[in-house]
This record gives structure tokens, sequence and C-alpha cells, in this order.
């Protein structure tokens, strides 16, 4: 893993959207082409805003850190909040049919989509979440196309 980048931001969306966009530009220096860095983008603006507007419930006197690391095939980010916390489990699952109306979940199953690993930890105010370059083509191993 390439050096790890600390921030810590204001609970604004704002701040979120510029280190959203500086994790982006880190990616494609590294070689992250458009096809992965697009559920990347979903998965961490997700994060964010939950840490945010859920966990911070906007307020300005509370933090978001953030810790990523990026190489040219691994990505590793941690998004922590000074909230109460949740846990992930008691979110209702979005593709069922009895909450497919629920506004809620829909974040979450976003980012267990897009990437390799998705963990809370047991306060439910800090996601750890990683992707693999070689997880993406993983597929194409496995049906013998060599």
């Amino acid at each position: 893993m390439s050096e790890a980048w600390k921030k810590k931001i204001s609970s604004d969306t704002g701040e979120a959207r510029k280190v959203l966009d500086e994790l982006l530009a880190k990616l494609g220096e590294n070689g992250w082409g458009d096809e992965h860095t697009f559920g990347i983008h979903l998965a961490v603006e997700e994060a964010l805003m939950n840490a945010i507007k859920h966990g911070n419930q906007r307020d300005p006197d509370k933090q978001v850190y953030v810790e990523y690391g990026v190489s040219s095939e691994e990505l590793h980010i941690v998004i922590e909040d000074e909230g109460e916390g949740f846990d992930p489990d008691d979110v209702p699952d979005p593709t069922l049919e009895e909450n497919l109306e629920l506004p809620s979940g829909r974040g979450l199953m976003l980012m267990r989509t897009f990437m390799s690993q998705v963990e809370y930890n047991d306060r439910g105010n800090r996601v750890t979440m990683g992707k693999r370059l070689n997880d993406v083509n993983k597929d194409d191993d496995e049906n013998g196309d060599d």
C-alpha cells in the first residue's frame, strides 16, 4: 500500500466532496480506470454523507476523520464520525419486497456492492472499506477465461 493520507473535516458536505475529489484523483494517478472508480465514488460518497448527516447530525462542532491509502492494486479507507454510532444489522434490507418503499438501507447496500470489504467497529461510528483491483477481475479467472 502506498502512503496513507489523514484528513479531519467539519461536518460539511462541501468538505466531504473535496476529500472525495482528492481520493478520486489519487485513484486516477494510480491507474484505476473510470469503470473501477465509479463504484468507489458511490461507496465513499455514501459513507462520508452518512458520517456527516446521520453520525454527526450535521453538527458543525463535530468532525469526520478520514484515512486512506491507494496503490495501483488496492484502496483502503476508514471514515469515522463523532456520533453515537449504529448497528448496521438493524438497517432493513432494501431489496426485500416489504422494504422497497423505505428510504433507508440503500447506501449501505451500495457500499457492500462496490467494495471488497466493508466493516464497522462495535460502536458503529467507524467504517473501514477496502477494494482490491484483482477482485474486480476474479470472475474471469474462475470461469477459465485466460
